[in-house]
């Protein structure tokens, strides 16, 4: 069986602030992650999807965690062709003029090559820490399964090596009866970690939940089954909070899975309030995985 660690989507969530599941004087940056760590082994990047962080960033994320302690880092929107805000992208590589919202064509090819070089400075100082997991290239719900498709996410893994890669496909084009063998063994053969997620059926943006590993990492990433989904409403969206049986249930699949790689990293993002750590924290039980338990959120 591989290594099993878990832990949640965000560490610095406004929501999850202000629930209280942080003791009042643990009320810094960097004291919010070093008593995060002291509960769970791993934690999932999200803020560099939004923006590429400093590298005096993510040296500090080092220095607040132990070693052994994992981080996954979620690509740059950017990179993964959704619409960017020029606001996100540093300063001096913001186009002038033109829409407010970009995607990576509308760059220069030597502006997006140094976003590329900026992003992997800023992760240098965690994977020189051994406490890089791997990197999420999250696609967009629009991205199809084509050659194209195939060829864009081939390219963009190859500027993450030699760093783990795990794939999250949002198309249920990738999925259907007679695609998902060859999705599968396409992440085999470039060495792709295939992303299991555990969401709401029944929705065009919908993809179900195949638990199967396709590299020495697997991932898998748990957003709740809220009936508001397609609210528009992101608190909304991960109002979610599991039963014991369904995480009793998903802790036998889990196990199953581990079995078929090296590490497994499972990680809750129904982040409303607290509610992703709750959980965290009881599915981790159920898969042996030792947890310090939070205290009871401040009255």
């Amino acid at each position: 069986m591989g290594v099993v660690k878990v832990g949640t989507s965000s560490w610095a969530d406004q929501q999850l602030v202000r629930s209280g599941w942080y003791p009042r004087a643990v009320n810094t940056p960097a004291g919010r992650l070093g008593w995060y760590a002291e509960r769970f082994g791993l934690v999932e990047v999200d803020t560099s999807y939004y923006a590429i962080p400093l590298p005096e960033t993510t040296e500090g994320w080092v220095a607040a965690t132990p070693p052994g302690f994992t981080f996954d880092v979620k690509a740059f929107s950017l990179f993964t062709g959704h619409h960017t805000p020029v606001a996100a992208l540093p300063p001096d590589l913001r186009p002038v003029g033109g829409p407010s919202r970009i995607r990576w064509r509308d760059l220069p090819a030597g502006a997006y090559d140094e976003l590329w070089d900026r992003f992997r400075a800023a992760l240098a100082p965690i994977a020189a820490a051994d406490r890089l997991g791997a990197v999420l290239l999250q696609f967009p719900p629009w991205l199809a399964r084509s050659a194209a498709a195939k060829r864009r996410i081939v390219e963009l893994a190859r500027r993450c090596r030699p760093w783990r890669v795990s794939v999250e496909l949002r198309h249920s084009s990738w999925f259907t009866e007679d695609a998902v063998v060859e999705t599968v063994t396409f992440l085999r053969e470039h060495g792709l970690t295939y992303v299991c997620v555990d969401m709401p059926q029944g929705h065009v943006s919908s993809v179900p939940p195949i638990l199967i590993a396709t590299a020495d990492l697997a991932v898998i990433r748990f957003h709740g089954h809220s009936t508001a989904w397609e609210s528009g409403d992101k608190q909304e969206k991960f109002r979610y909070a599991y039963g014991e049986e369904e995480l009793r249930r998903w802790a036998v699949l889990l196990t199953e899975l581990a079995d078929q790689c090296a590490e497994l990293h499972v990680l809750m993002n129904n982040c409303c309030g607290d509610q992703a750590q709750r959980d965290a924290a009881r599915l981790a039980g159920l898969l042996g995985v030792d947890v310090a338990r939070a205290p009871a959120p401040a009255s």
